[in-house]
């Protein structure tokens, strides 16, 4: 069983600009561009599933249309909590990212237990659209890095699971670029 991870296309805002941005022009590209590589690799009725936010939702839309299924909403699968104001998340994700999973407060703690958790209730094929922070803590779990920052995940990259019994394996990461939060 394979579980495909894409990371959500290029938003509309920056993430300290807008508490749920959509798609920019170029991230609805990179979401058609993602959809059309997964209609070929996965298999008839593997399950879709989304973060609740809106930048993942539309990354969604073009391979839901093409497989005419409906993601289903996965709370843990949205973006970080930020205990901190807007104007303040730029900072404190450029702090965090230089640190380990367990220097971060409970809020954060308890969002990375819940997706490790909903990740692991995964028992089919399934492709899950998401963010820069999920992909790092399911990476870092499994390679057991408590490092929040493992690899820089692109727009639209696709990074892939496999699963065997109960257990999941990374068997390849999606295509990275440099970003301002390393």
């Amino acid at each position: 069983m394979n579980i495909f991870l894409v990371r959500h296309g290029e938003a509309a805002a920056r993430w300290h600009e807008s508490d749920d941005p959509g798609l920019s022009e170029l991230g609805r590209q990179q979401a058609a561009e993602a959809a059309q590589k997964l209609v070929g690799r996965i298999p008839p009725g593997s399950r879709l599933l989304s973060s609740p936010m809106q930048r993942a939702r539309e990354t969604a839309a073009p391979l839901a249309a093409a497989l005419g299924a409906e993601p289903a909403i996965v709370e843990p699968f949205r973006e970080i909590p930020t205990p901190v104001a807007m104007a303040e998340r730029q900072t404190w994700l450029n702090r965090i990212a230089r640190q380990t999973w367990s220097e971060q407060p409970a809020l954060v703690q308890d969002w990375r237990r819940a997706l490790l958790a909903a990740l692991r209730e995964i028992r089919e094929p399934t492709v899950v659209f998401t963010h820069f922070m999920v992909l790092n803590v399911i990476v870092g779990a499994l390679q057991a890095n408590d490092r929040v920052v493992n690899f820089l995940p692109d727009n639209a990259s696709v990074t892939t699971l496999r699963g065997f019994d109960d257990e999941l394996q990374l068997a390849e990461l999606g295509r990275q670029f440099r970003t301002k939060v390393n």
